[in-house]
C-alpha cells in the first residue's frame, strides 16, 4: 500500500464543516511552512464569517457556504482533496479516499461531523435535513406540498415549523413542550403563539453569498440512502439562518397552518397502497389520498405529501471504525480528552463526531451545536501546532461555560451554563421575567449564584448575565431585583 501513497502531510483534517475548517485555518495560520491537507466530500466548505467576540465566552457568527479554492488561496500550505474517505489505517497513518487515492500523515484531525437519525431509510417520502444539498431537496420537494409531517423537537425542526408558509404542518413532538432541549415549558409558552402568528422580521435581512455548483444532482432516493449503501456522502452541517437562502413555501395560497401533537411519536410510516391494506383510520383532517400516512404513538394516524426527520443526529464515525481501535462513547462519539486527542496515536477530533470525555467544568456541557463546533476547531488546531511546537497548552477558557447565541420564531435566544438546570437535581431556584411577545428571561440559581440563564428577544443582558456566572458572585442579597425592569442591572452590577 505504501507504494501507491500520492503524498503525506505534516496535517491531515477530514471534513469540510465548520469545526473541520476552523481547524484547517488555525494550523495554517499558525505553522505556515508545513503542509496541510483537508480531505472533503464535496466542493464546498462551511466559513465563519462576521465573527463577533459578544462577551469573554459568549460569541456570535455566520456560517457561509464557499467554494473549497477560497481556502487555498487563503493559505499557500493548503491542500483541498474533494473526496468522500473510504477508510483510515491509523497505525500506518494513512488516510484512503473513495477516488482511490491514499495519503499520509503525521498527524490527523477527523471532523466528520454527524448525520441524520433518518426514521426509515427504505420508506419513499422521508427525507431528513442535515446539509445543504438535503435542504435543497426539501425546499424542492415543499413547492408541491399542502401538507407534511415533522417529527422531531431539536433546532432543525423549530426553525423549519416556523419557516414553512402555503402548506399545513403537523409537527409531532414526544415531550410535553416544544423546544425541550433548549427551553422550559415557560420558554414554550412564550414562544408557542408565535406559531400561529404572521412572521415579523424584527432584525434587518440576513444577506450572504451563495455558492452554487452546476452538474450536481440531487434526488429523495438519494438522500435516503445510508452512509454503507455507497451511494451518498452527506455535506457539511447546516450552520445558522439555514433557511434564509431558500424559500420554503408550499402549493397552497395560505400561510403558516401548525398544529403541534405533544407527547408522541412515530409508531409506522405507510405508503399509501400499503394504508389501504391496513386496519388504521385516517385523522378526521383527512378527506383525501395521500402519498404517504403517518401513524403515532397517540393513536393518530396522518396523511401527508412527504415526511420530515428531524430526530436528531448521531456521529459520523462509520468511515474511521474498521481495523482500527478507537474508544467510543455512549452516545457513539469518538471519546477526546481536553487536547482533542482520542484513543488512537496522532489522532485528533473535533465537532460532532467526538465526545467531550474529559471533567467538564460544571457550568458546561456538550450539545452538538455550531458553537461547539467552531471552539473544538479551533481547540484542536491549536493543540495540534503545539504538539509540533513542543508547547504546553490549557483547555481553552471557552470550556469553563456553555453560552449559545440562536435564533428561534425570529427570537434572539442566549443560552449560558446550566440554563435548564441541567444536572443540578433539585437544588436549584428560578427567577422569571415574561412580557408577552417581547422577552423572556430565566434565572437559574444555586446557593444564591448564577448558574445558568435563557435569554429570549433584545433584552441586552447576556453580558452581565455571563459575568455574574463567571464570577460566582452571591446574589441572595438582590432577590427578585435582579430581574426588576425598573433596576438598571448593567450599571447595578459594573
Amino acid at each position: 500500500m505504501d507504494s501507491k501513497i500520492r503524498k503525506t502531510f505534516k496535517f491531515v483534517v477530514i471534513g469540510g464543516g465548520i469545526a473541520g475548517v476552523t481547524c484547517v485555518e488555525q494550523l495554517s495560520y499558525s505553522l505556515p511552512s508545513d503542509d496541510v491537507a483537508l480531505i472533503t466530500a464535496g466542493p464546498h466548505i462551511k466559513a465563519v464569517t462576521n465573527y463577533k467576540q459578544v462577551a469573554k465566552v459568549l460569541e456570535e457568527f455566520d456560517v457561509e457556504e464557499q467554494p473549497a479554492s477560497v481556502l487555498e488561496e487563503k493559505y499557500s500550505n493548503l491542500t483541498v482533496i474533494h473526496s468522500p474517505v473510504k477508510r483510515l489505517h491509523t497505525q500506518s497513518h494513512l488516510v484512503e479516499t473513495e477516488d482511490g487515492h491514499i495519503y499520509g500523515y503525521e498527524l490527523l484531525c477527523i471532523c466528520s461531523g454527524a448525520i441524520p437519525k433518518l426514521l426509515s431509510h427504505d420508506k419513499p417520502y422521508v427525507l431528513g435535513i442535515r446539509d445543504t444539498d438535503s435542504a435543497q431537496e426539501f425546499q424542492k420537494q415543499l413547492t408541491k406540498a399542502k401538507r407534511i409531517v415533522v417529527i422531531g423537537n431539536g433546532g432543525i425542526a423549530l426553525e423549519l415549523v416556523y419557516e414553512v408558509e402555503g402548506c399545513q404542518v403537523i409537527w409531532a413532538v414526544k415531550d410535553a413542550a416544544i423546544g425541550n432541549a433548549f427551553f422550559d415549558a415557560g420558554a414554550a409558552k412564550f414562544l408557542t403563539p408565535s406559531l400561529g402568528a404572521d412572521k415579523q422580521e424584527r432584525v434587518a435581512p440576513c444577506k450572504r453569498s451563495r455558492y452554487t455548483t452546476e452538474a450536481q444532482t440531487f434526488t429523495a432516493d438519494r438522500h435516503r440512502q445510508g452512509r454503507g449503501s455507497g451511494h451518498t456522502e452527506p455535506g457539511s452541517a447546516l450552520g445558522p439562518d439555514w433557511h434564509r437562502e431558500l424559500v420554503l413555501k408550499g402549493a397552497e395560497e395560505a400561510s403558516r397552518r401548525v398544529s403541534v401533537e405533544y407527547q408522541c411519536e412515530v409508531e409506522k410510516i405507510f405508503t399509501s397502497e400499503e394504508m389501504l391494506n391496513s386496519q388504521s383510520e385516517t385523522h378526521a383532517l383527512d378527506t383525501e389520498k395521500w402519498p404517504v400516512y403517518v401513524k403515532l404513538t397517540n393513536g393518530k394516524t396522518f396523511g401527508c405529501d412527504f415526511v420530515v426527520s428531524a430526530t436528531g443526529v448521531t456521529p459520523n464515525t462509520e468511515p474511521f471504525l474498521h481495523g482500527n481501535s478507537f474508544t467510543l462513547a455512549e452516545d457513539g462519539g469518538l471519546r477526546v480528552d481536553d487536547h482533542m486527542v482520542t484513543s488512537e496515536p496522532d489522532v485528533y477530533a473535533a465537532g460532532d463526531v467526538c465526545t467531550a470525555s474529559w471533567e467538564h467544568s460544571p457550568l458546561w456541557q456538550q450539545m452538538r451545536l455550531w458553537t461547539q463546533a467552531r471552539q473544538m476547531g479551533w481547540h484542536a488546531g491549536r493543540c495540534m501546532a503545539a504538539r509540533v511546537l513542543s508547547e504546553t497548552i490549557e483547555l481553552d477558557f471557552c470550556f469553563e461555560l456553555f453560552s449559545h447565541i440562536t435564533k428561534f420564531f425570529n427570537y434572539k435566544v442566549v443560552l449560558l451554563g446550566k440554563f435548564n438546570a441541567q444536572g443540578l437535581g433539585a437544588d436549584y431556584e428560578l427567577l422569571l421575567r415574561y412580557t408577552k411577545g417581547q422577552e423572556y428571561v430565566k434565572v437559574v440559581l444555586q446557593t444564591g449564584r448564577m448558574v445558568g440563564a435563557v435569554l429570549i428577544g433584545e433584552t441586552d443582558l447576556e453580558e452581565t448575565f455571563e459575568n455574574l456566572i463567571l464570577n460566582q458572585m452571591d446574589l441572595t442579597e438582590y432577590g427578585e431585583d435582579l430581574l426588576n425592569p425598573d433596576v438598571d442591572i448593567e450599571d447595578y452590577f459594573d
